[in-house]
C-alpha cells in the first residue's frame, strides 16, 4: 500500500494577517487616560522679590490632620469625613463673626466692587502611613466645600452656577471665594 501524503497548509499569508489584526486592534483600542486631582500651582516667584515671613493669625488657620490609621482631626475635634465639608464651609464663611473663626477683609474686586473675603487658610497635614484613599477623600471634601461656596456666591450675584459663568465672572468669584489649601510635608509620627 502506498503511503498517502497529507497536503500542507500554505502559511505564507499568516504573518500578514496577524500584522493586519495587530494594526486593527491598535487603532481601535482606546488607552486609559490617567486622572488625578486638578490643582493649579502658584506662579513662580520673581527671583528679585524679597522673601518675607508671612505671619498668619492663628484663628485664620483650619488645621485638618489625617493620621496613619486614617482618622480625621479637624481643628480640635475628631470627625468623620462626611462632616468635613460642612465644618470647612462654616470655618470659611464665619456667618456669625465668631472671634475664633477667620477674619474677613474688605477688598475691591475689579468688575464687581467691594466684597468681604475670608482670610481663612486650610492646612492639610497627613502622616506617611495615611492611605491614599483617605487622603483623596479628605481632599475631595475640602475642594467640594470651596466649590459649594463659589456656587452659592455665583447664584446670589449672577444667577448661575460657577461652572456656567464666563471666564471674567469666574475670576470675580475666585477672588471673592479663594481656595487657600496649604498641604504640609507628610510626617512620620512613629519615628522618634
Amino acid at each position: 500500500m502506498a503511503s498517502k501524503k497529507t497536503p500542507e497548509i500554505n502559511s505564507s499569508s499568516t504573518a500578514d494577517i496577524a500584522f493586519l489584526l495587530l494594526c486593527y486592534f491598535l487603532m481601535t483600542t482606546t488607552m486609559g487616560t490617567q486622572t488625578g486631582l486638578q490643582r493649579r500651582l502658584p506662579p513662580m516667584p520673581d527671583p528679585n522679590q524679597k522673601v518675607e515671613d508671612q505671619k498668619v493669625n492663628r484663628r485664620n488657620i483650619f488645621i485638618v490632620r489625617i493620621n496613619s490609621a486614617d482618622r480625621l482631626l479637624a481643628g480640635t475635634e475628631a470627625i468623620d469625613v462626611s462632616q468635613l465639608k460642612d465644618k470647612t464651609k462654616e470655618f470659611l464663611m464665619n456667618p456669625n463673626d465668631d472671634p475664633t473663626l477667620p477674619e474677613k477683609q474688605e477688598i475691591e474686586i475689579e468688575g464687581y466692587g467691594k466684597c468681604m473675603v475670608s482670610k481663612g487658610v486650610i492646612s492639610l497635614q497627613n502622616d506617611r502611613g495615611t492611605s491614599y484613599q483617605a487622603y483623596i477623600a479628605v481632599q475631595n471634601e475640602l475642594v467640594k466645600a470651596v466649590n459649594e461656596l463659589r456656587d452659592e456666591f455665583s447664584y446670589k450675584n449672577f444667577g448661575k452656577k460657577y461652572a456656567s459663568l464666563p471666564e471674567d465672572k469666574q475670576e470675580i468669584v475666585r477672588k471673592a471665594v479663594p481656595q487657600n489649601i496649604s498641604e504640609a510635608e507628610p510626617k512620620d509620627i512613629h519615628k522618634k
